[in-house]
């Protein structure tokens, strides 16, 4: 009798640069841990590989220029409206250093109290108090003497402070308005990039529908610029800061990669394995508050075999509810037996109460990106095993 289920294990690999072969380092290092940790590979096990190496590899960058020439061939006035960036040094400021390059002035409009994935810019005890509400209108000067100089308790700057620092040195003019109605730009100019990740599309519909000139992020830089990278699918949304004039984009060979290392894993240990991209999970921190997912899709690519939604029982549920007289042994074969009989398709039933009605590559996302984390632990590659066990499985 199997007595552990899931177990995730970090796969040490190389330290991977642009035009290695991403496909034989993930596949070797899997061999070496095996070797090392003396584990059977067996089907339906799972191989995860974070964007960040497929993007290295893949050479997918481009620089704060090639940034400045798109968005000034669809911007020609050179007078923007920015709506609703993220607040992060990481993920906007390269970006926003190209934009300002490219612009002569820029109306930046940010929602408050926090940006879409939860970064605060403000406190919102004093925003209580003001007379300030969420559907106001806040111009920088207001914003200041309200809320002062906002320190952000965990990275230790104010990031309107910062993002004026970027603009400016890039000689371009800025003007800061806060508001959670993305309409308002248009009180300050008809030429908008929309930056928003997961409302994107409808953010852009919107602005159209209302006169707006307006591209979104995810249509910048979709066409390769000389030697520079691209991403077709979702332009710079995705991205993360490589140097000070340098942009790693979101991985655009998922797909090849993917079927590629399933492949060579079928081919050497005979079991069906599947593979997976991952990005940012899909969680939010309760004290931060930030909502970890800055990328547009928590896995830009995978197999066939991590399509779908978890289609579980939840134990408790069925323990308390149709065996309350039944403990022990007897509760667990009859728990079990309830598993092997439970239908193909769970949707809407009462015994799913409780489970986690998300995608597989989404929930699998998530434990992949606590797995790996984002600093020093050297672990781009995640090998989980027994994810698709259930307590039925012996």
């Amino acid at each position: 009798m199997r007595c552990i289920g899931t177990v995730v294990r970090g796969i040490r690999t190389p330290i991977i640069k642009e035009n290695d072969d991403l496909a034989t380092i993930v596949v070797d290092s899997l061999m070496a841990a095996k070797e090392s940790e003396g584990f059977e590979f067996r089907d339906k096990d799972i191989v995860a590989i974070t964007e960040a190496v497929v993007g290295i590899s893949e050479g997918n960058y481009v620089t704060v220029d090639d940034v400045a020439a798109d968005v000034q061939e669809k911007f020609p006035s050179k007078n923007i409206g920015v709506t609703n960036p993220i607040l992060s040094r990481n993920r906007f400021s390269i970006i926003l250093k190209g934009i300002a390059r490219g612009m002569d002035k820029i109306t930046l409009l940010t929602s408050f109290p926090s940006d879409e994935v939860g970064n605060g810019i403000l406190d919102e005890e004093l925003l209580e108090e003001s007379e300030y509400h969420l559907g106001s209108v806040i111009s920088e000067e207001e914003y200041k003497k309200t809320f002062g100089s906002w320190i952000h308790p965990f990275t230790g700057i104010n990031m309107i402070d910062f993002y004026r620092e970027v603009i400016e040195e890039e000689d371009c003019e800025v003007e800061f308005v806060f508001s959670n109605d993305v309409k308002k730009i248009l009180d300050y100019t008809n030429d908008v990039l929309s930056c928003d990740i997961h409302t994107r599309e409808k953010t852009v519909k919107l602005l159209k529908e209302n006169g707006a000139n307006v591209y979104g992020l995810y249509q910048i830089l979709t066409e390769p610029v000389g030697d520079s990278g691209c991403n077709p699918d979702y332009g710079l949304l995705g991205s993360n800061k490589a140097t000070e004039e340098k942009l790693k984009l979101f991985p655009k060979t998922g797909i090849e990669l993917v079927s590629e290392v399933q492949e060579r894993l079928i081919e050497l240990t005979g079991k069906q394995i599947e593979v997976m991209v991952y990005g940012d999970g899909a969680f939010k921190d309760p004290v931060g508050k930030i909502w970890e997912l800055a990328d547009p899709v928590v896995s830009p690519a995978h197999t066939a075999g991590l399509i779908g939604t978890p289609n579980e029982i939840k134990l408790k549920y069925v323990s308390d509810h149709k065996f309350p007289h039944l403990k022990g042994d007897e509760l667990k074969e009859a728990i079990k037996q309830e598993i092997k009989e439970k239908d193909a398709d769970l949707t809407g039933q009462m015994i799913t109460e409780g489970t986690t009605p998300r995608k597989l590559t989404d929930l699998i996302g998530s434990l992949c990106d606590l797995t790996s984390g984002s600093g020093d632990k050297g672990t781009p590659v995640v090998f989980i095993q027994g994810y698709f066990d259930n307590l039925a499985d012996d």
